[in-house]
């Protein structure tokens, strides 16, 4: 994904480990895929998109159009999800343009969702494939905005020690750990954890209640922050985050579990 504007460097680590989401979810899901070319003297490419397929960039690149505006460039690795808005409100289609043509790759949607909420690792890699996305388009719409708006900084690195989130804090972002282990501590007693790839600090948003618990970076961890109003959206329109967000907070529940049940024995014996 490209953009034609100056942006942070953030936006290029988010951008590399969105491709290596779209690789892990391509592998994870087995459907026979289509081949579409589109030339570079193509002038209407979005004709040969349909709306109930979902494509992947193969090569070369397409621009994004929207009421007559560039927002950006989809090159190599990159997904064409379906246009929903752009099924009943004509004025709201989102529409291509092609420079020196593309090769993209094409996968019935309904098929394609249909295996990745069947299968848990691919729901997991969908839903960071989502918040990452999001986080992408975050950058470009402030970067391309002509108002000093607040942008969330989005994207963090924490050392081993530091403090991700603080127990009794007001809940305003929900975070996806992208790389590293953290560790999650209530009143001072480590009671879980946290691996690559898994969302955390959604309870307290969804529920508009205080941190209910300390989160610290165990060994180096990059993590991506959602703000609360972002994520509210996300779950409104793809369904598929709550499937994940489910996942993770029954095994966080198993874990806790397992350390009161640890807990216990040892005050008995």
């Amino acid at each position: 994904m490209l953009a034609n504007t100056e942006l942070s460097a953030d936006f290029y680590v988010l951008n590399q480990q969105y491709k290596k989401l779209v690789v892990a979810l391509l592998d994870v899901v087995d459907i026979p895929k289509i081949r579409v070319e589109i030339d570079a003297d193509d002038k209407s490419p979005a004709e040969k998109i349909a709306e109930d397929r979902i494509y992947l960039v193969e090569s070369g690149s397409l621009t994004v159009i929207y009421r007559d505006k560039s927002l950006f460039t989809l090159d190599d690795g990159d997904l064409i999800l379906p246009d929903i808005a752009g099924i009943t409100d004509a004025d709201a289609t989102v529409s291509f343009g092609v420079a020196g043509g593309a090769i993209l790759v094409s996968y019935p949607a309904l098929e394609f969702m249909r295996q990745v909420f069947a299968d848990t690792a691919a729901s997991k890699l969908w839903t960071r494939l989502l918040v990452t996305q999001q986080g992408l388009l975050l950058r470009i719409n402030g970067a391309l905005s002509a108002l000093d708006t607040y942008i969330t900084p989005g994207y963090e690195i924490f050392s081993p020690g530091d403090t991700i989130i603080r127990q009794g804090d007001i809940a305003d972002f929900v975070f996806n750990l992208t790389e590293g282990t953290a560790e999650v501590v209530v009143d001072g007693v480590t009671v879980g954890s946290i691996e690559e790839g898994e969302i955390f600090g959604a309870m307290a948003v969804l529920t508009n209640a205080t941190r209910s618990a300390t989160v610290l970076a165990k060994t180096h961890c990059s993590v991506v922050k959602v703000p609360k109003d972002q994520f509210t959206h996300l779950i409104k329109s793809d369904p598929a985050t709550i499937h994940s967000l489910l996942i993770d907070m029954a095994g966080s529940i198993v874990n806790l579990n397992e350390q009161l049940v640890g807990l216990r024995g040892s005050y008995l014996n």
